[in-house]
């Protein structure tokens, strides 16, 4: 999975704010910067002057540049024509086609020869698209593609619309993207953060992020003007491939919270009361742990147990409980789950990898 920033050069930020933004984001790990270049909003001048900065910082620090351009692009750019060499000049390497680009433009512009990728908005994606890209013989190889964020409140993508047309892209192999607000400098001039999904407009860059990684999508984007470095962070940290719950430790057995910090592989053979793990017993069994009785309580919605040396031929079982259940002298309950990150159960499906953070 990858990770990736957004800029918006002549709009909010200072140019040494967005530098800055660049190279911390760098040194965290995210590989992708995003920006658009046919914002209304945006002082020209300005941007004209800090654009050619901002990307030479970006390949310095080996950042895949993303461009969204659309037919206006040629005018704020000061092009007489639509060039690709003229974007690679730039250092962009992937042009995201907003409105105005056909089923034939995207198609030839697919089979270029000078290594710039072709994105597609994801939200705006139809079967029909896709077909009439394969008809025309669009080198999907060189296609990947991107949701939209929606600064008004209330226009955001619900939930089964994004899993649906990224499904129908993961389908055609194309590998999709999205975008989660910040909290901290929202971009202007609404201000109301710049979210894929709605749901994820007033929630926390952890969860919103945890969110889309276990959705499945490929790639995850701060699209605001300018997250903090905690954000920043928490996205560079980003574990792909698994769901990751935060959770409330309630042990101190070293053994115990040591099992819990290992990654987990949700049984196949789903049970409908809890999620139970494949491989929890037989590395407690390789590790020649003995897990005392502790905390054998309620076993509520969310909380994680650990079958105690009580339960011998379950004995280190790791569960997380969907139905409530009574307390059990042979389990023990060694965290909980908060409320507001229990929805992230719905993604651990059979099969599914998943770990836990501690708060």
């Amino acid at each position: 999975m990858q990770t990736g920033i957004a800029v918006y050069p002549g709009l909010d930020n200072s140019l040494e704010e967005n530098l800055q933004l660049i190279d911390t984001a760098a040194q965290l790990g995210i590989t992708r910067l995003f920006t658009s270049l046919h914002i209304p909003e945006t002082k020209v001048d300005v941007f004209k002057n800090e654009l050619g900065q901002l990307f030479q910082a970006a390949r310095r620090h080996k950042m895949e540049i993303i461009s969204d351009i659309s037919p206006l692009t040629l005018q704020l750019l000061g092009l007489e024509h639509f060039s690709l060499t003229a974007f690679q000049f730039l250092g962009i390497r992937t042009l995201r086609l907003d409105d105005g680009y056909t089923t034939d433009d995207i198609a030839e512009l697919s089979r270029n020869g000078q290594q710039l990728k072709i994105q597609l908005n994801a939200s705006t994606i139809t079967g029909q698209l896709l077909t009439e890209l394969l008809y025309k013989k669009a080198n999907f190889a060189n296609i990947d593609a991107l949701h939209n964020f929606y600064p008004r409140e209330g226009t955001g993508l619900s939930e089964e619309t994004l899993v649906r047309k990224t499904a129908m892209l993961h389908k055609a192999g194309i590998r999709v993207g999205a975008f989660i607000p910040s909290e901290y400098r929202r971009r202007s001039p609404l201000r109301r953060g710049l979210p894929s999904l709605e749901m994820h407009r007033d929630m926390n860059v952890s969860l919103a992020a945890r969110h889309l990684a276990a959705i499945g999508m490929d790639s995850i984007f701060i699209s605001d003007s300018l997250p903090d470095d905690t954000e920043l962070r928490t996205l560079g940290g980003l574990a792909g491939g698994r769901v990751v719950l935060k959770a409330r430790l309630l042990t101190k057995d070293p053994q115990q919270i040591t099992l819990l910090r290992q990654t987990f592989t949700s049984r196949i053979d789903e049970a409908r009361d809890a999620i139970r793990t494949q491989e929890s017993r037989t590395w407690l069994k390789e590790q020649a742990f003995t897990i005392a009785p502790e905390n054998t309580k309620v076993r509520p919605y969310g909380a994680v147990t650990i079958d105690n040396q009580q339960y011998p031929r379950y004995h280190g079982e790791l569960q997380i409980i969907k139905r409530p259940q009574p307390a059990d002298a042979r389990i023990n309950v060694a965290a909980q789950i908060p409320e507001e990150e229990c929805f992230l159960l719905n993604y651990i499906i059979p099969g599914k990898k998943f770990s836990f953070e501690f708060i």
